[in-house]
């Protein structure tokens, strides 16, 4: 089977750094200067970073503002399935013949000098959006926010902070307080960021940098609030309370994100119809997903199956209490991770939630940490651990000794996305 052109482009373009991630601007803003400096021609812009929530959070936001109507581009990453999962142009995902040629355009302008993969194809993204027309342009971080390819655009309309916590410390330093600097990087002079929930040391460097620049913070437990009651969210800001159904995407964390979401949506002058479409209509693969189709269900027909691409901390909270809240039944976990990650972390909340793991590695991924070692940092969590060829033979084991399991397939947005492929 022959690949698609864009396929063979962005295999070229991984080839163009010897680095995957080289935090600066640098080269990043001589493409773009090539390129006619697209950033400075988007529709008002919507930035978005933080640890977790980034993508739901956006996700929102754009099933909010297309629930009004609105023509919308979004750019996301990392994919699951295909490249072109990144780039939404007013509500439509790239099409094929149009990456293809946005990408052969970058590559000549760019000249192949040095330029990383993440950095190359955002500049592909922006040059995209700037030539659509739209009414909005939302844009996820990629790593960071201070020096990340995405923090180019001098004053977008909203930017928004999600919550802190550890993670990639080898690239954003070691502490809370470093980790938040970076983040806050995307706050712009007078522009008004959206903050989500923030332990203090975190809020305490966000809220210096707004300071600074007079941005005005519109922050989750000073100028809004949510919270659920009676089976239905309620948000309460300055301009009054909102009574809307829970948010679609599962998981008591997207209260936070919906929060989020909806205090930008505020803030972006929207309505009624907005504030629930935002939290009716929102899609997000691999968060806390229900698996109903393809090879792995068919495999254990009367389990329910979830896949979930979460791989910190935080993301390993989020899913412990999210099971706890559900229906009891036996919780067997199928587990593969990256080896820049802290499994350890990860996996603790966890282990009290789960009766097994089996730990796969990554296909085709480099840096997937080892199956065998991930079973080992299972052991040392608590849990009974095992290793298996693959997720489906896993889910094919555990079926055969509990068929009514609840198995969730977690550890890292990597594995989710081949799971997506094979069960698309």
């Amino acid at each position: 089977m022959t690949a698609p052109g864009s396929d063979v482009i962005l295999a070229r373009m991984m080839a163009l750094h010897p680095r995957i991630i080289d935090l600066t601007l640098d080269r990043v803003w001589r493409l773009l200067g090539a390129l006619g400096n697209p950033q400075d021609a988007l529709p008002p812009v919507v930035h978005i970073a933080g640890t977790n929530g980034k993508g739901s959070t956006l996700a929102m936001i754009r099933a909010g503002l297309e629930a009004e109507g609105a023509r919308v581009h979004a750019y996301t990453s990392p994919h699951l399935a295909r490249f072109h999962e990144r780039i939404r142009l007013a509500g439509d995902l790239i099409a094929e013949d149009h990456l293809g040629a946005l990408l052969d355009e970058c590559l000549a302008a760019n000249g192949g000098a040095p330029i990383t993969y993440f950095e190359i194809t955002t500049c592909a993204a922006l040059l995209a959006m700037s030539r659509v027309p739209a009414d909005h342009t939302l844009i996820e971080v990629g790593l960071g926010g201070r020096l990340d390819a995405t923090n180019v655009v001098a004053r977008p309309a909203l930017t928004i902070i999600t919550p802190v916590s550890m993670d990639h410390e080898g690239y954003l330093g070691d502490t809370l307080a470093k980790i938040a600097a970076e983040k806050a990087g995307i706050i712009k002079r007078e522009v008004p960021c959206i903050v989500g929930p923030q332990e203090d040391d975190a809020m305490t460097v966000i809220e210096a940098r707004a300071a600074r620049l007079g941005a005005p913070l519109i922050a989750q437990g000073q100028h809004w609030h949510v919270w659920e009651e009676r089976g239905r969210l309620v948000f309460q800001d300055e301009s009054g309370l909102c009574d809307l159904p829970l948010p679609n995407l599962p998981g008591a964390h997207q209260l936070d994100n919906a929060g989020a979401a909806i205090a930008a949506l505020r803030a972006l002058g929207r309505g009624a119809q907005a504030l629930e479409g935002a939290v009716t209509r929102a899609v997000w693969p691999a968060r806390m997903q229900r698996l109903a189709h393809g090879p792995i269900p068919r495999a254990a027909p009367r389990a329910e199956i979830w896949l979930d691409g979460g791989h910190n901390p935080a993301a390993g909270q989020a899913l412990a209490r999210h099971l706890a809240a559900l229906p009891p039944r036996p919780t067997h976990l199928v587990c593969g991770m990256l080896d820049t990650k802290d499994i350890a972390g990860y996996l603790a909340p966890l282990a009290s939630r789960a009766r097994s793991l089996t730990a796969v590695s990554i296909p085709g991924e480099a840096a997937t940490l080892p199956a065998e070692a991930t079973a080992r940092a299972a052991r040392a969590a608590g849990l009974v651990a095992h290793t298996a060829e693959s997720a489906l033979a896993a889910v094919q084991r555990i079926a055969a000794t509990e068929p009514r399991a609840r198995i969730l397939i977690c550890g890292s947005l990597y594995l989710a996305g081949g799971i997506l492929r094979e069960n698309g």
